[in-house]
């Protein structure tokens, strides 16, 4: 019998990222899937990107992962979010035709890797580390490496009111019960998440003339370093909002509401959360915002995002039919909630490696995220860190100074969650550092040296990297004599509404490589300070604790620190000192030690 590298479980964004990468690396791979037809389905809405999810998919991209290209070739909107704050919290979304990123993902994946359509029944264990995967309860297929990203498939269960039913998506009723419970024999304490979606509806029964266009960007920006330029028609967003009419209806039926009754346990995201939800918790607004996004360019669906609900059918109906513009709309399909099973992250190293299992990893929803984005940008770590596993090297791991993707992984595996864990800009300390736009001059090299991108692709990062130098070397060598002082350059271009275009001619140089030393100079101060407290940061991070330390044997450490140490396991005092309860004194307790007795 075949024996794989790599087994990744799941066709969604995690499992997508996961296996491209195996291959790209050159391990042998296998990804199983329910249906292959639904390889990187959007199950939400159709859109990649947004609020510090942007930041994430850029760095996939840096890395050599597929998201961000995926979008490029099938992007309907491009707009840059927060333009109007500084460029530390700007983040790209895009609104894509559902239909066609579909098809690019399956596409991708079928030239790529070997597909096996099934369920995943039983993994095989020996020795604390896994073998392999039982496949619809007969067939043994072994693997060095198994990754784990089934999204919400993970024991998932479906609301309409109070009707429910097992489903990982409207459209498919499949569901990994036999593998959560695997899960639970094997030790891992399961939580209970639930998320939500809108309903799908017939855009020519949308009246469009009394609702207010968003547009996309002029010219549109590319996800991908990769892309030159798009050159694409960008259909319009349409916003319209909820009334006072629409939110009587759903609190005089609250009564059979699955989340109000009692019937869904899981927690939701906070964050984003149900109509429902929001018409009880702000009810001194009488509105809230929708944001009507088309499915396609040939589709005429629209996904009306900000009213996920789990209302009964005939109280949608009733509902959405109040809302402006929507009065005769016809509803192609009704939202719905989903509760899905999920594994405690502080069980998995950063490395994403389950600390039970060894050659275990877990990807995307089952860590406790939500988002297509988060999935997909654990999905690459898992997989990169796998194969890296496989050829005996040193694991990838990406700190909080580093990246996005760093700072969710640290999160999850440090603070872990109770509840859908989402990124935002403001999670990030060291946001400045970490910008959509130097993204490429943070990762490429680390993507380029793992094997996931060209020596092309490098050089050209490379190139913008010089240029940057040049350009801030040619300002700082340049004086300007302004209010009888003579200053260079450098500093004066930190001036309000002064820009570098006025002083360079802008036919030498990449304009990627403008805006990013436009951004740096004119932040130098606070880039420097960030500068300091990133090595103190690092400093920490270098003290390394070996996973076999005996806490009890280092005097001072109450019980209870002991307790949590011995749990969580952390790799270094960087990470030590985040677990929530470890005190400052134990951290300099730990330090004298491991200074004493190093690694």
């Amino acid at each position: 019998m075949k024996k794989y590298d790599v087994i990744v479980i799941g066709g969604g964004h995690a499992g997508i990222e996961s296996a491209m990468a195996c291959r790209k690396i050159g391990v042998d791979t296998l990804l199983i899937t329910f249906e292959k037809e639904k390889i990187g389905y959007m199950s939400c809405n159709p859109a990649i990107g947004g609020v510090g999810k942007g930041q994430i998919v850029k760095e996939i991209d840096a890395l050599g992962g597929e998201m961000a290209k995926a979008t490029d070739a099938t992007g309907i909107q491009f707009r840059i979010l927060n333009s109007s704050k500084g460029p530390a919290v700007w983040s790209t979304r895009a609104q894509v035709d559902r239909k066609k990123y579909n098809e690019y993902m399956k596409n991708l994946i079928e030239l790529n890797v070997e597909i096996l359509e099934g369920e995943v029944t039983d993994l095989i264990i020996e020795n604390n580390s896994v073998k392999g995967v039982e496949v619809n309860n007969q067939e043994i297929i072994y693997s060095r490496c198994v990754i784990l990203a089934p999204g919400t498939f993970l024991n998932g269960v479906i609301h309409i009111g109070l009707d429910s039913f097992p489903a990982g998506r409207i459209e498919e009723k499949k569901v990994s019960i036999k593998l959560s419970e695997k899960l639970k024999q094997l030790g891992f304490e399961i939580l209970r998440f639930k998320t939500g979606t809108c309903a799908r509806l017939d855009g020519n029964t949308i009246d469009f003339s009394v609702l207010t266009p968003q547009y996309g960007d002029e010219p549109p920006k590319p996800f991908s370093f990769s892309t030159e330029k798009l050159e694409i028609k960008q259909l319009p967003c349409y916003i319209t909002y909820t009334n006072e009419k629409t939110h009587k209806i759903i609190k005089e039926n609250l009564d059979r509401s699955p989340l109000f009754t009692g019937k869904i346990i899981g927690t939701g995201v906070r964050y984003c959360p149900s109509i429902e939800d929001k018409v009880v918790k702000f009810p001194h607004h009488s509105r809230h915002h929708i944001f009507l996004e088309p499915e396609g360019k040939e589709a005429d669906v629209y996904y009306p995002n900000g009213i996920s609900t789990s209302l009964p059918i005939d109280v949608q109906d009733e509902f959405i039919h109040t809302i402006k513009g929507l009065e005769n709309v016809k509803i192609l399909r009704y939202g719905y909630g989903i509760e899905h099973n999920v594994v405690n992250p502080l069980q998995i190293y950063p490395t994403l490696e389950t600390k039970l299992i060894g050659n275990l990893f877990l990807a995307g929803q089952i860590n406790g995220t939500t988002g297509y984005e988060e999935a997909a940008g654990q999905g690459l770590i898992a997989g990169i860190n796998a194969c890296l596993k496989i050829k005996n090297k040193q694991p990838l791991i990406l700190d909080r100074t580093t990246s996005y993707i760093g700072v969710l992984i640290d999160d999850l595996t440090t603070k872990g969650t109770n509840e859908p864990y989402r990124m935002f800009t403001s999670r990030v300390e060291y946001r400045l550092m970490i910008r959509e736009d130097n993204a490429d001059i943070r990762l490429r090299e680390i993507g380029y040296k793992i094997g996931l991108l060209s020596k092309e692709e490098w050089e050209k990062t490379k190139e913008k990297i010089e240029q940057i130098n040049k350009i801030k070397n040619y300002l700082k060598n340049r004086k300007i004599k302004i209010e009888g002082k003579t200053i260079p350059l450098f500093e004066y271009i930190r001036r309000p509404n002064i820009k570098i275009s006025d002083y360079i001619d802008l036919k030498e140089f990449n304009k990627n490589a403008i805006f990013t030393a436009e951004v740096e100079i004119k932040y130098a101060p606070y880039i420097e300070r960030n500068l300091k407290e990133i090595e103190e940061f690092k400093n920490l991070e270098k003290i390394k604790i070996p996973p076999t330390l005996d806490y009890k044997k280092i005097p001072g450490l109450s019980l209870e620190i002991i307790e949590k140490l011995n749990s969580f396991k952390p790799l270094n005092l960087g990470q030590a000192s985040r677990i929530a309860g470890i005190t400052p004194s134990a951290i300099s307790i730990l330090m004298v030690y491991l200074k004493k007795y190093p690694v």
